[in-house]
């Protein structure tokens, strides 16, 4: 492994100094943090008026990308649970080398600087030393990202209200292997027993050069936190949970995709239905425990749960993961004509002393007029790289059921330092050759690498002339130049062997563990919208996050170029529910949740509409 970048293929052609190689880089930004931070900081909810009381814990269950404001002051960590393949309950807190606007830190240097910071809010501690005051956490270097080098550190420091100053307490122990452990630390010095204090956790890390090439330049050097808890009355032996806890995402229910048509799933269901709904558990605790798992799906158009089943009660061993997959005797149906969306719920009925945040999880099953492999979230940075790229290709391997029309393709494009990225590529479609691409049948020439709108930046490069395609077939773009395009690349999901790279007139398997996040898009521009009493605008609005909490963003037709425009919310009656002048973003706080239809206007001129769900 080279620091920060995973080469994974080497081809040497010509001479020793002429190569080229498949690559994966850690984020240069990572746009889901800023529009996370940036809402937090407009709510000023962060603020408390007085100290925490013991017992002080946080296991990031279900808070979104940014630490729990009541407890932390700070927002530089992200929140997830796609970072690490061995958290012991869902949610970690991750450090690394981008501020709290999603950003690499302006002085991030090959020298070791300070990074990431979690700090908790004020705590009361006034105690005696008696009391037996424990900090404990389990922690994890790289996870599924990038190892921590020897000079990379994570502290933890105590801060003291009456000398005003923070002390280095605790240091983790370089190791390269990357599963959690155990830290414990004792609390008897007078200085930190009092009202106030405050704890901190910082990463110090390191960048290493890319070359010429600052496109590869990326995150690294990844820690990743859990399971924290300040109380009285322990000792060094408590670093034990008693908890069973959901541990990682659920994912599709269907047999070969995250996400799929509509119209292909509806016309072959008996395809592509899975049987089973997988789950991930484990037992924190050191007795045996008895858990009983439940599964709902509930239908996000018709607002109806529309499927709900226990998989019955069993023991778990002590200290012991399990993967379950409840029954799933259910087929998605919906009445919204031309898309679907299902909340999948998975849930643990547990013993009433666990912490019951993290016993359920859920995941959202959506059809549209894409397919997916990817999860939607990006991990990482993927390309090919190297003296001899300049035409390299990368393929990826679909299938349809029926002949449909391919009519564009999403890639996902990192943002990288300076936009070093944004050069010319390919649009390139293959139909199949005996499971590797085969020839072209299809594409478009000379297009830009740039970010789309959205928290994951998917841009969709639509296709001059449709592609009909039949069984399987290959999208994927051309290099035109020797620069990284730095697409983005899902950690989460296995590409299966159905992801190539062509090198020196040939076809290879991807070694990469992943998916690059492409997607094609089929059929006609999609301008209906399952209301038959209401007339809009062909055009589309790009809205998000959609579904969206309390505010969107949105960008007006093809080139976003709209003068003064106004915004019209109604309900699926037809019923005008807000009408404002839209100034960069929009309030829906105001809304139920529900389905509704956006429209936007140029004066008084409907220019496009698209479909928001308000989720609670």
């Amino acid at each position: 492994m080279v620091k920060r970048v995973f080469i994974l293929f080497l081809f040497f052609a010509g001479s020793a100094t002429l190569f080229c190689q498949e690559v994966i880089t850690g984020l240069y930004s990572n746009p889901q943090v800023k529009k996370a931070w940036e809402k937090r900081y407009t709510r000023k909810a962060f603020l408390l008026a007085d100290t925490i009381e013991l017992p002080f814990f946080d296991d990031f269950a279900q808070q979104g990308l940014l630490p729990d404001s009541t407890r932390w002051q700070d927002a530089y960590v992200m929140i997830n649970n796609t970072y690490t393949a061995n958290q012991r309950t869902q949610g970690v807190a991750t450090f690394d080398v981008l501020d709290n606007t999603g950003s690499l830190y302006p002085d991030a240097s090959p020298s070791v600087f300070e990074a990431d910071h979690l700090t908790s809010q004020p705590i009361n501690l006034k105690y005696n030393p008696s009391d037996s005051i424990y900090l404990s956490f389990l922690y994890e270097p790289g996870g599924l990202a990038d190892m921590p080098e020897l000079s990379d550190s994570l502290i933890v420091q105590f801060y003291s209200p009456s000398d005003l100053a923070w002390t280095s307490v605790w240091k983790a122990p370089f190791t390269t292997t990357d599963t959690f452990r155990s830290a414990i630390i004792r609390i008897t010095d007078p200085r930190f027993l009092e009202k106030g204090f405050m704890f901190r956790f910082i990463n110090y890390a390191s960048l290493s050069s890319y070359g010429t090439d600052q496109a590869m330049m990326g995150n690294c050097d990844q820690w990743n936190v859990d399971y924290i808890l300040l109380g009285k009355n322990r000792n060094y032996a408590d670093t034990i949970m008693h908890d069973v806890a959901m541990t990682k995402p659920v994912r599709s229910v269907l047999n070969t995709y995250e996400s799929m048509p509509w119209k292909q799933f509806t016309r072959f269901f008996l395809s592509e239905m899975g049987s089973g709904i997988a789950i991930n558990y484990f037992n924190n605790d050191t007795i045996t425990r008895n858990v009983t798992r439940n599964f709902e799906i509930y239908d996000m158009y018709d607002k109806t749960v529309v499927y709900s089943v226990s998989g019955g009660a069993a023991n778990i061993a002590p200290l012991s993961p399990v993967m379950f997959s409840g029954p799933l005797i259910y087929t998605f149906s919906t009445t919204n004509p031309d898309s679907g969306l299902f909340r999948i719920k998975s849930y643990l009925t547990t013993d009433v002393f666990d912490s019951k945040a993290n016993d359920t999880i859920t995941y959202f099953q959506r059809f549209s007029d894409y397919y997916a492999y990817d999860d939607g979230t990006a991990e990482a940075g993927y390309g090919i790289n190297g003296l001899g790229s300049r035409n390299a290709m990368v393929a990826y391997r679909y299938s349809v059921y029926a002949a449909d029309s391919l009519r564009g393709i999403m890639i996902c494009f990192n943002q990288s330092y300076q936009n070093s990225n944004y050069t010319n590529f390919n649009l390139m479609v293959w139909d199949d050759n005996n499971g590797t691409p085969g020839n072209e049948i299809g594409g478009e020439q000379n297009l830009t690498v740039s970010q789309g709108p959205g928290l994951n930046g998917f841009n969709t490069y639509y296709l001059t002339s449709p592609v009909k395609v039949t069984g399987t077939y290959y999208v994927g773009w051309q290099q035109t130049t020797e620069t990284f395009l730095n697409a983005g690349f899902d950690l989460n999901t296995p590409n299966n062997g159905r992801q190539f790279y062509f090198l020196n007139g040939n076809w290879n398997s991807s070694q990469a563990a992943g998916s690059v996040m492409i997607r094609p898009v089929f059929g006609p521009r999609r301008t209906t919208t399952g209301i038959s009493d209401i007339s809009y605008p062909s055009g589309k609005i790009k809205l998000w996050p959609n579904p969206a909490a309390d505010r969107i963003t949105l960008q007006f037709g093809e080139d976003g170029i709209v003068t003064d425009p106004v915004i019209v919310i109604r309900d699926l009656q037809g019923r005008e529910l807000i009408r404002k002048q839209y100034t960069g973003q929009m309030d829906i706080s105001s809304l139920s949740p529900g389905i509704y239809i956006v429209i936007s206007y140029d004066g008084k001129r409907p220019i496009g509409f698209s479909r928001l769900i308000k989720s609670k």
